[in-house]
């Protein structure tokens, strides 16, 4: 059977060590068939030279230099233009992947009807001192239900058709982020979700952080009215009661983001808007009780948390 060619895009920035994991991870891919697309954002130590101890005998590799810095993002669309493979995955320089990640994803695109064009898998995030793991079941048609503010995962995990990501365009670099939540959404538009539902993706994380490049004030003043600009109408061809979940689900995302980065005062103001929006959700109300008392209750209620985390492990499925 012939095995059609998968692309990985894997933008990157000035992380010699973790750079070099990463690749060793699409090198320990069980599936063969894979062109590997490394975008250099203009590094300080080129990524050629970075790479240059690896052997690539039974792998094609495309390393690309930006000329300047800019941006993961722009790095990203880059590797999608230059990519050539008939399904392009992507996996971000501090993040791995298991060895039959592609090969399952492979898998149930040749099983699945032609209606689908993205596979996604679940993650494991490993923080200092507990691990979490998230795994998901949303299949089909799947726009409503991220409307509603369901997650669906991020780059790192997908898997799509060249010709839907082309039919719904490259991702928006004008967000410094929700970049992935912007596109998944555009992506449901033009195609049916499947799902691998298994944690086949590693991302390390410290206590405490989401992503290495949080930016509350981006996300406040530049992504958060951008989302709602660009998909709120969407939401609201689904009728009133989509449109009013559709604003909870992303303010209330706002105020965890203002929350995890120390922003109580905003915190707060968007927990409450959210409930708002959605009265029936109380655990709005829970969110901005500890938003209210700052960093000690934030402080209490996250030590909670960790401790719970430290004698079990989680598997959360969505």
């Amino acid at each position: 059977m012939n095995e059609p060619p998968v692309s990985v895009v894997l933008p990157t920035y000035d992380r010699p060590e973790i750079l070099r994991n990463a690749v060793k991870s699409v090198q320990e891919q069980t599936y063969r068939h894979i062109e590997l697309v490394v975008v250099d954002d203009h590094s300080p130590t080129p990524a050629a030279d970075t790479l240059s101890p690896l052997s690539f005998d039974e792998l094609t590799v495309e390393i690309i230099r930006h000329e300047e810095n800019r941006g993961a993002n722009e790095a990203r669309n880059t590797g999608i233009r230059e990519s050539t493979g008939e399904y392009i995955a992507f996996l971000d320089d501090d993040d791995d992947w298991a060895p039959s990640k592609i090969e399952k994803q492979v898998a149930v695109f040749r099983e699945a009807s032609p209606e689908v064009g993205v596979v996604y898998t679940g993650s494991e995030y490993v923080y200092d001192d507990y691990v979490r793991t998230v795994v998901f079941s949303l299949e089909g048609d799947v726009t409503e239900e991220m409307l509603r503010g369901r997650s669906l995962g991020e780059f790192t995990t997908l898997m799509v058709r060249r010709d839907v990501a082309m039919a719904a365009g490259l991702p928006d670099t004008d967000f410094p982020s929700w970049q992935d939540r912007d596109w998944l959404l555009r992506l449901s538009c033009h195609c049916k979700f499947k799902t691998v539902p298994e944690a086949l993706t590693t991302r390390r994380r410290k206590t405490g952080e989401d992503s290495i490049s949080d930016n509350f004030e981006e996300k406040r003043d530049i992504s958060y009215p951008l989302f709602i600009e660009k998909h709120r109408d969407l939401a609201a061809e689904y009728g009133w009661r989509c449109e009013r979940a559709f604003m909870a689900a992303t303010t209330e995302s706002l105020g965890q983001e203002a929350l995890k980065n120390g922003y109580y005062a905003d915190a707060k103001k968007y927990f409450l808007k959210a409930l708002r929006y959605h009265p029936l959700d109380r655990s709005r109300l829970v969110y901005a009780l500890v938003a209210y008392g700052g960093k000690y209750t934030y402080g209490a209620a996250h030590t909670l948390a960790s401790l719970l985390h430290r004698v079990r492990t989680d598997t959360i499925h969505k």
